[in-house]
């Protein structure tokens, strides 16, 4: 019997284990992953937690999956996969294909939306067993450590930018540098926006200067952000990055004219948002998903194409349990990712 290793949580908030399970053949429709990389995102906290709904136990987290394919099920050679190819699985684990959504080609609001660690077994593993929907292939110059996190945290911030209402020259802001700010910052940058980093501290401006950015606020100094931002000219795009609704709120009268608040900080907690700040400025707040598998291969093209690399810890799969309380603590520099 040949196995691999999965590194799960044996019930909602138990420390993470190591076990030994069976190698398994994929089906119709699905590759099989040898796992080199997997990021660690802080969604997973909703599955190693059992917060999301339908989550049962134990759960192998993990969707910023690389690696390559070792064994194609029925069907998977005819799609232009070959065993050997190099992909990355993130958020994006698959969809259903037949619900209103992927009828009109949304595949990613998919109301049966396959996400890694939640439909099937994520990439706290050396083998993944995913849908052929959910494949992206991998440039050369990409590593799996840096390619990982791309299927997650840079597909969201690049997808969130170049789906706003944003032109290169207008003057775009990212609240927070952490996981999904500092790929942010870098991704407006290179898309030529006069590039605004918003983050805790006056030490934190080096290195927004260093990601590209042209402006850095800091949220503790004595000016309101919304007013150092209106200073600026007012900005046509904030991109929220942050898990923080009241730092969320404080930036919407910052926003220009017809100005848009796309928000990718996942947060149960209510925002602070009069109407009035909307209507007489005609805002918009838009929540941005993450992206389907032909997005987060634009975005690891285009990573390629700028030099752009997510700023990664690794650490060994025995090593999960210590990489997600390091990810939790908020002490991460800026992902963790488990090499196997």
């Amino acid at each position: 019997m040949t196995t691999y290793r999965v590194a799960q949580v044996p019930a909602a908030g138990s420390p993470f284990e190591i076990v030994e399970r069976e190698v398994r053949v994929p089906g119709p429709g699905h590759a099989r992953i040898a796992v080199e990389a997997c990021g660690v995102c802080h969604s997973d906290a909703g599955f190693v937690e059992g917060a999301f709904p339908g989550i049962s136990f134990p759960v192998v987290a993990g969707h910023e999956i690389a690696g390559r394919l070792d064994a194609l099920g029925d069907g998977v050679a005819e799609r232009g996969w070959q065993v050997g190819d190099r992909v990355v699985v993130g958020w994006f684990g698959g969809s259903c294909g037949h619900c209103k959504p992927c009828r009109q080609g949304d595949f990613i609001v998919c109301e049966n939306l396959k996400v890694p660690g939640w439909a099937y077994d994520g990439g706290f593993a050396e083998s993944v067993i995913a849908p052929v929907d959910a494949l992206a292939r991998v440039p050369d110059a990409l590593s799996p450590a840096d390619a990982g996190p791309l299927g997650c945290a840079g597909v969201t911030t690049y997808n969130g930018l170049r789906r706003s209402k944003a032109e290169p020259g207008d003057l775009v802001a990212v609240l927070g540098i952490g996981g999904l700010g500092h790929l942010g910052v870098r991704y407006a940058a290179a898309m030529g926006y006069e590039t605004v980093a918003i983050a805790r501290g006056a030490d934190k401006a080096d290195l927004a200067k260093q990601l590209g950015a042209h402006h850095y606020l800091d949220s503790t100094a004595g000016t309101p952000v919304a007013e150092a931002l209106q200073a600026l000219g007012g900005a046509d795009v904030v991109l929220a990055t942050v898990g923080n609704s009241d730092a969320i709120g404080s930036v919407v009268d910052g926003l220009a004219r017809r100005g848009e608040l796309v928000v990718i900080g996942a947060t149960n907690d209510p925002m602070g948002i009069a109407p009035l700040q909307l209507i007489l400025q005609g805002r918009v707040v838009r929540g941005h998903p993450s992206g389907t598998s032909q997005d987060v291969e634009d975005t690891m093209r285009f990573s390629a194409l700028h030099g752009i690399r997510p700023t990664v810890e690794t650490v060994p799969l025995d090593e999960a349990g210590a990489a997600y309380e390091r990810m939790m603590s908020g002490a991460a520099r800026f992902r963790m990712v488990l090499t196997m």
